[in-house]
């Protein structure tokens, strides 16, 4: 790449390390870092950090040399540093903390594979990544080589996917499907192909990140046998941004491969609108769209790096009108209890009547949009080869497409109806909204003929 701004950074420690072992990813992997010796004699440790590096609790750590060269050695509060050297604060548990807080093992029909969306699974092929994440999501797994996934285990994966027709979109994960020997991340990709109905394949990854040797010529190159396939990385601060990351996300993009990225947010690192403006711009720079900030979840660990939503929305505010809209990620909360993906962000829409709507943009300029007199919507049916939602599933929307009127919570009508009989008075007729629902109006044109 031309006129690039980022740089290149090799810790002291590796400064005798040969180039060629130093750009080898298997080297990289074969080098991390783990104990406090090790650490030592890259970085100086705070007691916070050896207290941690010594309890037999602790989940993994491992850190390639590549990224542990971004961290300032003189800043205990580097943000590269926080995101994966351990301190004790680790090991304080915190209200709502949950071992699995998005339920996906409630959402799994057969184990390593999510289908929580009615069009999307999220198939998880290794519980091993580069480096460890302290925040990360699935720290009940991830990790732990006794809990990677089978043989058997992805054959049962493949088959669900094969009677599966919903699924058009499965997205590989784990751990990080990129550490994979390349034969079986190829194999995986293959066999997906194989299935007429999965349409979209999507890699999450933040090898490019903590180990950007590992992109190759001959990964892309494989890669890009098996479009269409999207990738989203996991960068969450402008310094993790390095001539080798920006090296890589060209090879990946040249290569046909649309880059996203999803970052979290977290205290001490990235919660200032400043540092994200400068991380979403400079994301940009190297093709890469920023996609999803995340609320960093309720999993054990990662109590003190959790904000309050409220500074979420303070980012999005001095985001949104202040770069270019497709610098602008979208704010999420992964609901706890398993709802799924939330977007949350300031509010826009002030009022609006049968007519009209107010709005405001990000300055405080107020105004207003008259909505049209004679709009007439088409019916979605009359369209050739349109896709119902799968039935259950078509929540708010299907109130408003007119499906239904309710939606009720768990056990409603069994607690309204107090234990009493069924009487003369009791027929269900009588709260079936007029005209919702398909079969209600089968029923009454029938009835009218």
């Amino acid at each position: 790449m031309s006129n690039t701004p980022f740089t290149s950074k090799r810790a002291p420690y590796y400064a005798d390390v040969p180039d060629e072992k130093w750009n080898n990813w298997r080297w990289q992997l074969s080098n991390r870092i783990n104990t406090v010796d090790e650490f030592e004699a890259v970085l100086p440790l705070t007691a916070s950090e050896r207290k941690a590096l010594s309890a037999s609790n602790l989940f993994r750590v491992d850190i390639t040399p590549y990224f542990i060269s971004l961290i300032d050695p003189d800043d205990p509060h580097d943000p590269i540093r926080r995101q994966v050297v351990p301190t004790a604060a680790e090991l304080v548990p915190f209200t709502a903390m949950m071992e699995d807080s998005l339920a996906e093992d409630r959402h799994s029909p057969v184990p390593g594979l999510v289908h929580r969306y009615p069009d999307r699974v999220l198939m998880l092929v290794t519980t091993q990544c580069a480096s460890y994440c302290r925040y990360c999501t699935r720290s009940r797994i991830v990790g732990d080589p006794s809990a990677t996934f089978s043989r058997a285990e992805f054959e049962m994966q493949l088959e669900y996917l094969r009677r599966t027709p919903q699924v058009r979109d499965v997205l590989l994960s784990g751990g990080d499907p990129l550490v994979l020997a390349p034969k079986i991340l190829e194999e995986i990709l293959s066999r997906l192909r194989e299935i007429p109905h999965i349409e979209i394949v999507r890699i999450g990854s933040r090898v490019p990140v903590f180990l950007p040797m590992r992109v190759t010529d001959e990964l892309t190159a494989m890669l890009q046998k098996y479009h269409p396939l999207w990738m989203n990385i996991h960068v969450n601060h402008p310094n993790e941004i390095s001539l080798e990351l920006a090296q890589a996300t060209d090879r990946l993009t040249r290569a046909g491969i649309p880059l996203g990225n999803q970052a979290v947010l977290l205290a001490g690192v990235n919660d200032n609108v400043d540092i994200q403006r400068e991380l979403v711009q400079q994301l940009v720079r190297i093709r890469v769209r920023p996609y999803y900030l995340y609320q960093c979840d309720l999993v054990e660990g990662a109590g003190h790096l959790r904000t309050p939503v409220g500074k979420g929305i303070e980012i999005m505010e001095g985001l949104r009108g202040h770069t270019s809209g497709y610098a602008v990620h979208q704010y999420i909360i992964d609901a706890p209890g398993g709802g799924g993906k939330i977007p949350v962000s300031p509010n826009y829409l002030l009022s609006y009547s049968d007519h009209k709507v107010v709005l405001r943009n990000y300055e405080g300029f107020i105004t207003t949009y008259e909505e049209p007199e004679d709009y007439h919507p088409r019916d979605a049916a009359k369209f050739k080869g349109t896709k119902r939602p799968e039935p259950g599933q078509s929540g708010v929307h299907g109130l408003l497409a007119g499906e239904e009127m309710f939606i009720k919570p768990q056990n409603f009508d069994e607690l309204h109806d107090r234990g009493g009989i069924q009487h003369r008075l009791k027929d269900a007729r009588k709260w079936v909204p007029l005209g919702i629902g398909s079969g209600e109006k089968e029923d009454q044109e029938q009835s009218a003929s």
